[in-house]
């Protein structure tokens, strides 16, 4: 394939985009010269429109992207976003207010956070929520705020938080931002939490166990309320990482497994595309006994009319400015009130029955290190592979050549050399099987070709490159000497 140049390298002197005829008119005293104008950069790439316009077309045309094809990677649920939420978030009553706007001018927006928050409710069976988180990871800390929040209270903000190995990766982190020393809790022959271990581990000194469910393995702690019990029984919350309530929706309730607080991810599960480093929304909803420590403002249903509530002693104040993002709030309603109960439920349905499709078609061909029935995804390893000099890279980079886009690699750390995969609700069986026959290509060519793999990819602009190395020593200007990028 052709080698695309940098946009320097097509750049020649006094070449631009436009040009406008001289001034014919008095030039008045310019009010933003030496206020907001840039000067000029030095080296800056000098252009014509054409140049630029095909330049950024045959980059986009480079990357794989959901509306492209598949997108299977475990755990980040990358599914196809209706169009139409992007539409409502667009008009100008949402995408132009100020957020400093007065009460009686932003009814209808703050009538969007109102409703979010107790359709969210509704999905999750928690008690109150708060829509200003970011991000997952951020919706976790903030969880873990309230938690310290409430257990400082009490006079106790205890020293340890209890983690399964099965959770998502981001849990401990946020553990100890809050000051918390983490303690892990391996998963049993079944990939659940051990009962055992949770009990010799649950001692006064645990403020609470963040349990992620379905956990990395797509699997449903079906011990959930046993676990409830034991974390309370002790003194201690149970935090649960929502990340994955797309297998779950309108068919249980977190708030009914005995949950105290959770966080969902706005941008996995309700409709803003994932992925590019945001915007993100990572609300959290909590039981009563945490409701007074939630992020303030807050807004609130008085006469007739939506107003902000500040007066809030207890809060652990605000963590994020205004009230989070805010059109990802908007896109979330949009896809909640379309989808109604009947579809959220069939979102839920249809991605379990997506995983499961792709895991029978695989099984045999790839291992399962847990043989344990999963909802929305699951996880393979290399190790029928690794009997042939193949690795799960190597895996992921021929399916490049086929036009898939990798799954997640090597994650959760408890099976070796994994592919965590998730195809969403929103495949078609025809995109599956596209996967699957990838899939089953590779398997066969594992034993018969390992060279095609150990090379791959082989199609696409880029080939095989030393990761370590360019992450260490990144070149980011192509030189007269650069005929080809390293294969090393």
């Amino acid at each position: 394939m052709k080698r695309e140049p940098l946009i320097f390298e097509v750049s020649d002197k006094g070449k631009r985009a436009f040009r406008l005829p001289k001034l014919d008119v008095p030039c008045g005293q310019d009010p933003w010269r030496g206020y907001s104008l840039r000067e000029s950069i030095e080296g800056f790439p000098q252009v014509s429109e054409i140049e630029v316009v095909r330049h950024f077309t045959r980059l986009s045309q480079w990357n794989h992207a959901v509306d492209i094809g598949f997108y299977p990677l475990g755990s980040c649920t990358m599914k196809y976003n209706p169009k139409v939420n992007e539409r409502v978030a667009a008009f100008p009553g949402f995408a132009g207010v100020h957020p400093l706007a007065p009460e009686e001018y932003a009814q209808g927006c703050l009538e969007v956070l109102k409703r979010t928050e107790e359709l969210l409710g509704e999905i999750t069976g928690m008690d109150a929520f708060t829509l200003q988180p970011a991000a997952g990871a951020h919706g976790e800390l903030v969880g873990m705020m309230l938690i310290r929040a409430a257990l400082a209270d009490r006079g106790d903000p205890r020293r340890v938080v209890l983690i399964p190995d099965s959770a998502h990766g981001t849990n401990p982190s946020s553990a100890h931002l809050c000051g918390y020393r983490v303690q892990e809790i391996k998963s049993d022959g079944s990939g659940r939490v051990d009962m055992a271990g949770l009990e010799k581990a649950m001692t006064s000194e645990v403020a609470a166990l963040m349990v992620t469910n379905p956990n990395t393995l797509g699997v449903f702690e079906t011990d959930i309320r046993k676990i409830a019990a034991v974390v309370h029984s002790r003194g201690g919350f149970l935090y649960m990482d929502g990340a994955n309530m797309n297998a779950l929706c309108g068919v249980c309730r977190p708030g009914d497994m005995d949950v105290d607080v959770i966080h969902l991810n706005l941008h996995k599960t309700f409709s803003t595309p994932h992925g590019g480093g945001g915007p993100g929304g990572g609300p959290v909803g909590v039981k009563n006994v945490l409701e007074p420590y939630l992020p303030g403002p807050k807004v609130d249903r008085r006469d007739g009319r939506l107003v902000l509530v500040a007066d809030l002693p207890k809060s652990i104040g605000r963590v994020r400015s205004f009230h989070g993002n805010f059109l990802v709030v908007v896109k979330a309603l949009a896809y909640i009130l379309s989808l109604g109960a009947e579809g959220l439920k069939e979102m839920s349905e249809v991605a379990v029955l997506n995983a499961n499709y792709i895991r029978k078609s695989l099984e045999g061909l790839f291992h399962l290190k847990y043989q344990t029935p999963t909802l929305h995804e699951c996880v393979f390893s290399d190790k029928f592979q690794k009997e042939h000099g193949i690795s799960n890279l190597d895996i992921a980079k021929r399916l490049i050549d086929y036009g898939v886009h990798p799954p997640t690699m090597s994650f959760p750390l408890i099976v070796p050399g994994a592919l965590m995969i998730e195809p969403t609700e929103t495949e078609p069986r025809r995109e599956l099987d596209v996967f699957i026959e990838a899939m089953k290509a590779i398997a066969r060519e594992a034993k018969e070709s390992p060279e095609l793999l150990k090379s791959a990819p082989h199609a696409s602009p880029v080939r095989r490159l030393n990761e370590t190395a360019a992450a260490r020593n990144p070149v980011l200007r192509w030189t007269e000497d650069m005929t080809e990028p390293s294969r090393e």
